[in-house]
């Protein structure tokens, strides 16, 4: 594998992830695009609490209209809580919260499978459950920051 077939290969598991995400609340359709923003923004929280949307920005490199944005899903979605800053008080500090909520037990519950059958073209349950295994050594070995969102 070269650097380029690598890229791709991360492009179609970020569409599969997509795809696997469940509809938003309110019959709105798919997040689109927006999703990968979102996830991003949760990482880094979840990685740096109590971060302004300042800092968040600055980490992921997104604009911080898009993190704003994010951190406003996330936040409607019981996902992360938001406090003052004590020393600056039009800042507002990030961080992941301290419950789960519905929405959050619901998208972090959703399992791949049908997403990973549709983009493979089958639903032979041994080939699905060593891809996913295999897809679960990776998450293991390359995502260890992202351990406290798949609990």
């Amino acid at each position: 594998m070269n650097g380029v077939e690598l890229f791709l290969l991360g492009r179609v598991l970020m569409k599969i992830g997509e795809d696997a995400l469940p509809e938003p609340p309110g019959g709105a359709g798919r997040y689109a695009g927006s999703a990968r923003t979102v996830l991003v923004v949760a990482s880094d929280v979840a990685g740096h609490p109590e971060s302004a949307v300042g800092e968040i920005a600055e980490r992921t490199g997104l604009p911080q209209s898009q993190v704003s944005t994010a951190v406003a899903r996330l936040k409607e979605a019981g996902a992360v809580v938001t406090t003052t800053d004590p020393a600056d008080r039009r800042r507002a500090l990030v961080s992941p919260a301290s419950t789960v909520s519905d929405r959050l037990a619901q998208v972090r519950a959703t399992t791949i499978g049908p997403a990973l059958a549709a983009a493979l073209g089958t639903d032979d349950p041994a080939r699905l459950a060593a891809i996913t295994a295999a897809l679960e050594e990776l998450a293991r070995e390359l995502l260890p920051a992202t351990a406290s969102l798949r609990s």
